[in-house]
């Protein structure tokens, strides 16, 4: 009896777990900024580009997708014909780093951050910027020196990092080096692509 038992409760333990969903994979780690990232919208250095960047892993690439701003980071999460399979996304926190060029240490989730929107300072392609904070009051002391509003990743509208911005002509020392819409995107693996990019999206 007792052996017709545990058969049965083996039984039962193997059906259990075979109705269990896979256990998640565990999401990469952000990689250092090198001169090897071209960013997937402007395919131009994303180091040589101010302000906080982003990078973002698909399910089916070894390799982060590159961003020279936080802005585009977003906008290919929001724009239908980007991948879905999304398995991490992260920014710079600019909480104690310099504007020119963040700092490695800085990688944080995206999902974790505070963002300022409508500072004075412009991202890396010279468009309006949503600037991550890894705390709420360090978000509110840099809104408070530069403007801007601050909000959780979930409260950024999609106008916001899809709609057609103009950027003024000069740009002051550390608010972005560019002015104008972003020259049309490219896909992950480096081919152009025929879509306008978020700067350029109405």
């Amino acid at each position: 009896m007792n052996h017709r038992f545990a058969i049965l409760l083996l039984f039962a333990t193997l059906v259990a777990a075979c109705g269990q969903a896979p256990a998640p994979a565990t999401a990469p780690a952000p990689l250092p900024l090198d001169r090897e990232a071209i960013g997937h919208y402007c395919q131009m250095i994303v180091a040589d580009h101010p302000g906080p960047k982003a990078q973002i892993f698909v399910a089916d690439r070894a390799q982060p997708v590159w961003f020279s701003s936080v802005r585009d980071g977003i906008a290919f999460t929001r724009l239908p014909e980007e991948p879905k399979n999304i398995v991490a996304f992260y920014v710079n926190d600019m909480s104690d780093t310099a504007w020119e060029q963040p700092s490695d240490s800085t990688w944080m989730a995206a999902a974790d951050a505070w963002y300022v929107l409508g500072s004075t300072r412009s991202g890396g392609m010279g468009a309006p910027e949503a600037v991550p904070f890894v705390s709420e009051p360090a978000a509110v002391a840099f809104a408070a020196a530069h403007g801007g509003r601050v909000v959780r990743l979930a409260g950024i509208a999609d106008d916001y990092v899809l709609g057609e911005v103009a950027t003024p002509p000069a740009h002051a020392a550390g608010e972005g080096h560019m002015s104008g819409a972003m020259p049309t995107g490219a896909a992950s693996d480096g081919h152009t692509t025929g879509h306008a990019t978020p700067s350029d999206r109405h």
